[in-house]
């Protein structure tokens, strides 16, 4: 395979770390604020303590590396949901919608090449 840096295939695991990490931060991080959600009126917001024990817990399974594939995979289903809901909201690729796609993208890429290093479970 041609390429300009071949010592750094050695390497190649931590790209799927890399990627597994910031997502599970990024979904534990929108699971707090899920949980904690209140309305203007002070009343809680209904059905965001569920979707946010949800995100809570993938991100915790990513960042772990605990069950990857399976994490991903809800992750692929929450955040598919989301993005389809905001682009239904706004115009496709919008700056909204590009953050939500993209951590879509990273979602389904852990989905297909595993947790990588720094794992708990063992490629399935």
């Amino acid at each position: 395979m041609l390429s300009l840096f071949p010592e750094l295939f050695t390497y190649q695991m931590i790209a799927p770390f890399i990627l597994r990490v910031t997502l599970g931060l990024v979904l534990v991080f929108w699971g707090y604020r899920g949980i904690i959600a209140r309305n203007p009126d002070g009343s809680r917001v209904p059905h965001g303590g569920m979707l946010g024990i949800v995100d809570v817990a993938t991100g915790i399974l990513l960042v772990c590396g605990f069950l990857t594939q399976f994490a991903a995979l809800v992750a692929v289903v929450v955040l598919g949901a989301k993005l389809v809901s905001k682009m239904l909201a706004k115009s496709l690729f919008t700056d909204g919608v590009n953050y939500y796609f993209i951590l879509f993208v990273i979602a389904l890429s852990i989905l297909f090449t595993g947790a990588g290093f720094f794992a708990i479970d063992l490629p399935l």
